[in-house]
């Protein structure tokens, strides 16, 4: 049964807490990878039906942000265009683009040194459909990552502080 989109982030901090994390303190980063990866299995409620769109999709993004004070940080974020709804103006036949993310933050480290001068900052995005395709593609992503050695210094390292959002894209 699809869970309304409006309740997705809600619904990945669920998974987040049935892998012991707290949405605010994840200490884990390879749980939240599993509760991520279960989490891009759900049916979201509102996302566009049209199957030639990007409607929903996946991205893991790394670096250094001027929003997070430019400490080294690892985001998972599932990507839906939602259909019918403008927060601003009611309904809208265009989809509006609307982010649910994971960012954890890490305290600076010889290990993540680095990192934001990657020749790539993210994965780019994925919309594999639900299903095998994007238990597929999720193995793919995270073997590619492996290939540095600060994103693998990530995985090892106890983030400092998290934060789970619902947001929409700009």
């Amino acid at each position: 049964m699809p869970v309304p989109w409006r309740s997705s982030a809600e619904v990945f901090g669920e998974y987040l807490t049935s892998h012991d994390l707290d949405t605010a303190d994840v200490i884990d980063v390879d749980a939240a990878w599993h509760a991520f990866s279960e989490f891009l299995q759900v049916e979201i409620d509102g996302v566009d039906p049209d199957p030639d769109s990007d409607a929903d999709g996946f991205i893991v993004q790394w670096g250094r942000f001027s929003w997070n004070a430019h400490r080294p940080s690892l985001a998972f974020t599932r990507q839906l265009a939602i259909v019918g709804v403008d927060d601003r103006d009611g309904r809208c036949a265009d989809p509006e683009y609307w982010q649910v993310s994971l960012e954890m933050r890490f305290d600076d480290g010889p290990d993540l040194t680095g990192i934001e001068a990657l020749p790539e900052h993210d994965t780019g995005f994925n919309f594999a459909p639900i299903g095998p395709h994007r238990r597929a593609a999720l193995a793919e992503v995270r073997t590619d990552m492996e290939r540095y050695s600060q994103l693998q210094a990530a995985w090892r390292t106890k983030p400092t502080d998290s934060e789970l959002t619902l947001d929409r894209a700009d």
